[in-house]
């Protein structure tokens, strides 16, 4: 199994690389993301601030991960293309980007402020807790119940293990624990978003870019 990871992890670095050199430019901005419900969630919010970001040069890269984060920032950070970087992750990711960056020589004892700075957002958990606060749960019921998915939750709710949790924990656990289901919310939590309740994190990576 760790094997198996690793050789993830390798082919999607390669991938990565690949996909820098085929733009054919000179410099790229590269915003770094834990996995492909982040990567989902930025694109879509960046179409619906009207930005093109593959004509204005910049690449969402999914690394498989915060572990890798070392890695990305050696291929794209001041010792490798040297393009620029930007980049998101949950609460409990942040350390390894803080120490990702530090190492890569982007500073040392960073805090979260200095981190924005450098272009690195926090999502507060994560990405789904964010979405969820910005558009409030009656919202997000409305938007599972147009999706066909509001019986499954019903039925999560009704488990031992959700007794006693808040409708906004049921729902954190709902979109965000299966991997195509979280991928695919990524984009449709983003979509129900009013554009003047966009979270901190998520805007903030843009608008740094």
């Amino acid at each position: 199994m760790a094997g198996s990871c690793e050789a993830r992890r390798v082919n999607e670095l390669k991938s990565a690389e690949a996909r820098v050199l085929k733009a054919g430019v000179e410099r790229r901005t590269v915003v770094l993301v834990e996995g492909s419900s982040d990567q989902r969630a930025l694109e879509a919010l960046a179409e619906r601030r009207g930005r093109d970001l593959e004509a204005e040069g910049v690449s969402i890269v999914a690394m498989g991960g915060s572990k890798a984060i070392g890695r990305f920032l050696a291929l794209f950070g001041p010792r490798g293309f040297d393009v620029r970087l930007a980049g998101l992750c949950d609460a409990g990711e942040e350390g390894d980007f803080r120490r990702g960056l530090q190492r890569d020589g982007l500073g040392a004892n960073l805090s979260r402020p200095e981190m924005e700075s450098l272009g690195f957002f926090v999502c507060v958990a994560d990405l789904e807790d964010e979405l969820i606060r910005a558009l409030g749960a009656g919202c997000v019921l409305q938007v599972l119940d147009a999706q066909g998915d509001l019986a499954s939750f019903r039925t999560l709710q009704q488990q031992p293990a959700q007794q006693g949790r808040t409708v906004e924990a049921q729902l954190r656990r709902f979109v965000g624990t299966r991997g195509g289901r979280k991928i695919h919310y990524a984009s449709v939590l983003v979509e129900a978003l009013d554009l003047a309740t966009v979270p901190r994190p998520l805007d903030g990576v843009l608008a740094a870019v």
